[in-house]
């Protein structure tokens, strides 16, 4: 059964894209506006609170709450080393002595004279933010992150799996409607973004895992192949998390189907230059695509990614969402302005597409997205 998608999949050679790259808390932004940033580079940088770990010390040591601060050899602030003491009675006998060792190394949260436990805080972890596009700073948001903008090739998938990678564009097919070939990906393929025309077979993805490819780009997946990959069923659910050793974005749907031609093309185009590909994707409350972006070094005059709907026209290029026609390429040759009964017996608008081949045939409006140029 095919799945549908929003409207709006976007396909160009040259765009202005804007990416706000964003820390989870407050910290440090290590740019400023105006700067050049590559992909790579840390443009923000902030701290985690480290996990809490608790020790029942009463328990252990056979003493009240109330006892407690009076056997702790460590107060609240202090810092403890994994297996340094942290408390300790004081018998007349000394081999009657009960010691607690710290289990981890971090810092001495609290000591509750209430419940008897001691609070260990596990150091903070660093995390960072990376820029993602080879640009330059377009606004910095104090203290949370900054908008890299950069001008280049902009094309967006149906659905991906895996986070944010980066690498040249390789061709290992010759053609749209050609698959995704094991014997075609070789160890130079290291770092590098695949693209075949037509299935990303799960053989081709497991051998470019294997050589180290930083993702695969294809026209389709098969729906058990994508659940033998993961390990398990997807279901709905916001991706680009996974931690399969490289992203998959597929650019037309669930099955074997060939790369849009323009796709394609627009890819080729660029084969050999640098590319940042994210497999993020949610369907629902708040539609996120894959993308593949192709930074160019000249600047220009083009307009922005996120652009004002101006409605179906005729000539759109659409995709179609739904079956019988799921997945097929065309142009909108006609907007009948009635309403039309469909095969549910309710009355829809409807458009008349032309498919690549020639052939024409009538869906309903909701049944197609439009490839944005």
């Amino acid at each position: 059964m095919a799945h549908a998608y929003t409207p709006g999949l976007r396909v160009t050679r040259r765009a202005v894209i804007q990416k706000r790259r964003i820390l989870p808390l407050k910290g440090r932004v290590l740019v400023g506006v105006g700067d050049r940033v590559s992909k790579d580079q840390v443009v923000a940088q902030t701290d985690l609170p480290g996990s809490v770990v608790t020790l029942n010390a009463v328990n252990l040591m056979g003493v009240t709450p109330a006892e407690l601060p009076h056997f702790m050899l460590k107060k609240p602030g202090d810092r403890v080393e994994k297996g340094e003491a942290l408390a300790e009675t004081r018998p007349f006998i000394k081999w009657l002595k009960t010691t607690i060792q710290a289990p981890v190394t971090g810092t001495v949260e609290s000591v509750s004279t209430i419940t008897g436990q001691v609070l260990l805080r596990e150091p903070p972890r660093p995390v960072s933010v990376k820029a993602y596009l080879d640009g330059r700073v377009a606004e910095v948001i104090p203290d949370e992150g900054v908008v890299v903008e950069a001008t280049g090739a902009f094309v967006q998938g149906i659905f991906g799996v895996g986070g944010e990678r980066w690498g040249a564009i390789r061709f290992v097919a010759a053609s749209p409607e050609e698959d995704l070939d094991p014997a075609q990906i070789r160890p130079e393929h290291r770092g590098c973004l695949l693209v075949a025309g037509g299935l990303a077979t799960l053989p081709g993805i497991r051998r470019a895992v294997e050589v180290g490819a930083a993702g695969v780009i294809a026209g389709g997946i098969r729906d058990h192949d994508l659940r033998a990959l993961l390990g398990y069923d997807l279901g709905v659910a916001i991706t680009g998390t996974e931690e399969i050793g490289l992203t998959v974005i597929v650019t037309e749907g669930f099955g074997r189907i060939s790369m849009a031609g323009k796709t394609f093309s627009v890819l080729k185009e660029r084969e050999g230059e640098e590319a940042s590909v994210s497999g993020a994707t949610q369907i629902r409350a708040g539609v996120l695509r894959p993308e593949i972006i192709i930074p160019t070094r000249a600047e220009g005059t083009d307009s922005p990614v996120q652009k004002e709907a101006e409605g179906m026209q005729i000539g759109d290029p659409i995709r179609v969402i739904r079956q019988p026609y799921f997945g097929r390429i065309g142009a909108v040759a006609g907007l009948p302005p009635e309403l039309q009964t469909v095969e549910s017996e309710t009355k829809v608008r409807v458009l008349e597409v032309r498919f690549e081949d020639g052939a024409t045939a009538i869906v309903p409006r909701a049944n197609v997205e439009i490839i944005e140029e």
